[in-house]
């Protein structure tokens, strides 16, 4: 009789400190959240727990990957042939970024790293004079970017302040419907060495002045590690 007494006892203590830990941790989640708009749960969790993510993430080793083009090896095909579609319908043609670093990004709005979109718009906002951000959204994780081209940018705006170029949604994946973009960035007989294909959302490539890929982060790396700042301030 005590032992089963006992037993009840732990459990509503049990029960009590699950109670309590789901009440500060939502209330965490909403304190981080508080300057959002239409966010939904999940998003509004995926952006409360970013930092634990993405340190469980380096801990382990998970999604670190940088590769660099140690003897920077010349396209084969010219970064500046290429041009992309803008979510407002607009054509961004490259040959009009000659000169300034180069960072390409796919983007999800429904992932664990989604809350890089503020780190993303604080480097352009910061090194704008040296350096293009251009986030391509593509559905091709996990399906985790269902909404339309002006959902996104809506979703952006609202909650990251995003001001910097978004791509018309696409597929940034090994595919016959593949962004030419992201042809270009992962086939080595077009850019001169690199096959990598972006591991998952939020996957980085930097382009330096003069046209050349020169880096690949994988998305664990955020945008304002001391890798990414590194290639951005080197000259390369």
């Amino acid at each position: 009789m005590k032992s089963s007494k006992r037993k009840y006892q732990k459990l509503k203590l049990l029960a009590l400190f699950l109670f309590l830990f789901v009440i500060s941790f939502w209330a965490y989640v909403e304190i981080v959240n508080r300057n959002t708009k239409d966010m939904t749960g999940r998003q509004k969790i995926l952006k409360a727990v970013y930092p634990l993510f993405t340190g469980y993430k380096k801990l382990f080793g998970k999604s670190t990957k940088v590769l660099s083009n140690k003897n920077n090896t010349q396209p084969v095909h010219s970064f500046y042939d290429l041009s992309v579609e803008l979510n407002d319908g607009n054509v961004l043609r490259f040959d009009s970024l000659k000169g300034k670093k180069v960072l390409l990004v796919n983007t999800a709005s429904d992932c664990g790293y989604t809350a890089q979109y503020n780190d993303l718009e604080e480097l352009y906002e910061k090194y704008k004079n040296q350096i293009v951000v251009i986030g391509f959204p593509a559905n091709d994780f996990k399906q985790q970017e269902k909404g339309t081209d002006a959902e996104i940018a809506e979703f952006c705006r609202k909650n990251f302040g995003v001001s910097f170029p978004l791509a018309k949604k696409g597929t940034v994946i090994k595919s016959k419907e593949q962004e030419k973009v992201f042809q270009w960035l992962t086939n080595k007989n077009q850019n001169g060495w690199n096959d990598k294909q972006p591991s998952w959302n939020f996957s980085k490539f930097l382009i330096n002045e003069q046209g050349f890929l020169m880096y690949y982060f994988d998305p664990a790396i955020s945008p304002l590690s001391e890798e990414v700042l590194k290639a951005i301030g080197n000259g390369q």
